[in-house]
């Protein structure tokens, strides 16, 4: 049997804290583990105590200890209960938070229902506008302070069967680089970290989401849709750590960029959805999901089935 972890060991206070939601999924935890290495004081904020204490076992094991808190972070009542805690824990507030909890719900626009959709956008684009009036006040107390949204490439591109998904990660750029601005005069510093995230981990994550009608007009496309997206970028989506380092970065750097695209496709795919024909851009994208067949050739050049 294993040690006993202690729920929040004690960690010095010289110390930065930083607080990183969705700290148990694969990301998360790379995130968390590479901070901790790094020395700050990590705060891992996790949905469930058994997930909770799970990771506190697993950092006590390959490095420095974590503390951790259970949140529900499209909860508002559970995020201020929590937030509360860590301000109690760090003797006022973090000095960081990183905001990467999220989830994709998949689905053409016409199938998400209002409550899907708002379940969507409070996690992702609500839970940390909401996590940001919890920590800003002593933040500016202390004229210092950092805070790193995770998005990924859906905030840049929008990809069908992913409209609601794509809506919370462009909201949530939004939201950051009005946060950026408002927050520089006070010595707060935010940036954001965009990973290339249309691969395999998504949809392994998500396919349970879609919707399951018998009647959706779409109902051929969501048995095929996953496929395609997982294949186009399962060689260019970037490794957790990848994502981990990045935010290192953004909590390091004495002056941290406003965003840190990660992985190869990142940049490219961004430029050439700014810069191609909207009319290209949408058959492409069509082709990839499944909404139409490409040419037989095409097909065989990038690896589709044939029908």
């Amino acid at each position: 049997m294993s040690p006993k972890i202690p729920l929040n060991p004690k960690i010095p206070r010289s110390r930065p804290s930083v607080v990183v939601t969705g700290a148990t999924s694969a990301t998360g935890q790379a995130i968390t583990m590479e901070l901790a290495r790094t020395g700050f004081a990590v705060i891992a904020a996790c949905r469930t105590r058994e997930k909770a204490e799970a990771l506190r076992e697993r950092a006590a094991r390959t490095g420095p200890p974590v503390r951790t808190v259970v949140v529900d972070v499209a909860d508002a009542t559970s995020t201020v209960r929590a937030f509360t805690e860590i301000a109690t824990m760090t003797g006022g507030g973090p000095w960081a938070v990183v905001n990467n909890a999220d989830f994709a719900q998949p689905g053409a626009v016409e199938d998400v229902d209002d409550e899907l959709a708002r379940r969507q956008l409070e996690t992702n684009l609500l839970a940390p506008a909401r996590i940001a009036r919890l920590v800003l006040p002593s933040m500016r107390a202390r004229r210092r302070g950092r805070i790193v949204n995770v998005s990924c490439l859906a905030g840049r591109v929008t990809m069908p069967m992913l409209g609601w998904y794509c809506a919370s990660k462009q909201g949530l750029e939004a939201v950051t680089d009005a946060l950026r601005m408002e927050c520089a005069p006070f010595g707060v510093r935010v940036s954001m970290v965009e990973p290339w995230s249309y691969g395999s981990r998504l949809w392994a994550g998500s396919s349970q989401l879609l919707p399951q009608s018998r009647v959706s007009a779409y109902r051929k496309q969501y048995e095929a849709a996953g496929e395609p997206v997982r294949r186009g970028a399962r060689n260019r989506e970037p490794a957790p750590g990848e994502v981990a380092r990045a935010v290192r970065r953004a909590l390091t750097e004495r002056r941290p960029r406003s965003r840190y695209p990660v992985g190869g496709g990142a940049r490219s795919t961004a430029a050439l959805d700014a810069l191609a024909p909207t009319a290209a851009s949408d058959w492409a994208k069509m082709i990839a999901t499944g909404l139409r067949e490409a040419p037989p050739r095409l097909a065989r050049v990038i690896g589709l089935p044939l029908p």
